[in-house]
């Protein structure tokens, strides 16, 4: 009978709350395997900028500092973002509950703005689509998402890579904050092939982290 059912009217709402239980567990390991692989690529930029600062290249050491600041803005909203899947799963929970006594499904607004704010991650945003189609289907949800993405303000950024390169060049002088930028601009030939080096790193750990955030 219960086969018969499911073929006519689709899986039972509780199947269904274990179906997007299932998936929001899912969403939630592919955030914490791309916060680490941020984590690793932002740790080795990371030196580099500290190389380039203590060989008095500022410049190239802002350019990676900036994609270290982006870096850290995307693990705090992928950290955000796996906190609000987590958000959902009790709602659900709560629904399951509430199904037991009532018998149907409830409308829900917290389901709602955790739903509207989690679409506009790229990595999640298809999966969060799908699920709310079906949320609305089910009498949970009664509003399509709002997919716009928020832009990043370039100047914001700029500020804060300042800031990223200032701590560095903290760190490596010991508080007499901008004494490495005094450094000269050519460096003795021994010094050469390592700047080289040096640059080749920065170049690569930079487009890491692009793919990273793209």
């Amino acid at each position: 009978m219960q086969t018969i059912n499911r073929f006519l009217y689709g899986p039972t709402p509780e199947e269904r709350i274990r179906t997007w239980q299932t998936k929001l567990r899912v969403e939630s390991r592919r955030l914490d395997q791309e916060m680490r692989q941020l984590d690793l690529a932002t740790n080795k930029a990371r030196q580099t900028v500290k190389q380039l600062a203590s060989k008095g290249d500022i410049k190239s050491a802002r350019i990676l500092a900036k994609e270290v600041v982006r870096s850290n803005k995307q693990k705090d909203r992928l950290s955000v973002s796996k906190a609000r899947l987590g958000s959902i799963g009790i709602q659900l929970t709560q629904q399951m509950a509430m199904l037991k006594v009532t018998g149907s499904l409830q409308k829900s607004t917290e389901i709602m703005r955790l739903s509207n704010a989690l679409v506009k991650l790229p990595q999640i945003s298809q999966t969060m689509r799908e699920m709310s189609m079906e949320m609305t289907k089910a009498g949970i949800l009664d509003e399509m998402l709002q997919d716009t993405l928020d832009m990043e303000e370039d100047e914001e950024l700029e500020e804060e890579a300042d800031a990223e390169v200032d701590k560095v060049l903290f760190e490596l002088t010991n508080g007499k904050l901008g004494e490495t930028g005094k450094v000269g601009t050519s460096l003795p030939t021994s010094q050469v092939l390592e700047e080289e080096e040096t640059e080749q790193d920065m170049e690569k750990y930079r487009q890491q982290l692009n793919a990273l955030l793209s």
